[in-house]
């Protein structure tokens, strides 16, 4: 690994396997794609314990699956305090997932949480929904919009952490 400090980042939804999950393998894929996977660390986790150790949701995978990507590897869990401290970035995915981390969040670690669609500030919504008990064309669209705000935050990442002496 080179002299750079490694960044950390975390997608929190409310169960862990649906939008948190899917932004956890999208980013991960961009990532990969860019030759950063030994700077950026990736995870995934639910503000509540409803599907803790389960795989994301069957219709999540198979949006993922249908873009090239694999999620079956990813195994819900909730958040843990050391969170806070161990991830430079806690991305909610809505506005009461947020809200909810906030109140757990020490005071030092606020400024390290960000609803994850700040950084697709085009596509005009701050909050992915949740598609759990819609249809299929639900997870398309989360799919659709966390794309989006993946490839902002890779470019902020890359501007903010990786633009020095190049």
């Amino acid at each position: 690994m080179s002299n750079e400090k490694k960044v950390s980042v975390l997608f929190v939804c409310m169960g862990n396997i649906c939008r948190s999950p899917t932004a956890h393998g999208v980013f991960r894929k961009l990532v990969e794609e860019a030759g950063l996977e030994d700077l950026i660390e990736i995870d995934s986790s639910g503000t509540h314990a409803y599907h803790v150790g389960k795989a994301p949701d069957p219709r999540a995978q198979e949006t993922a699956q249908r873009r090239g990507l694999e999620l079956g590897d990813l195994r819900a869990r909730q958040i843990e305090q050391e969170d806070f401290e161990r991830f430079d970035y806690i991305l909610a995915m809505d506005e009461d997932n947020h809200y909810s981390l906030s109140l757990i969040c020490p005071l030092e670690y606020q400024e390290k949480l960000h609803l994850f669609m700040e950084f697709a500030p085009d596509w005009g919504e701050r909050e992915v929904p949740d598609p759990y008990y819609g249809g299929a064309t639900g997870f398309e669209r989360v799919f659709d919009m966390v794309e989006e705000a993946s490839r902002g935050l890779l470019e902020h990442i890359r501007r903010e952490r990786f633009s020095q002496g190049e």
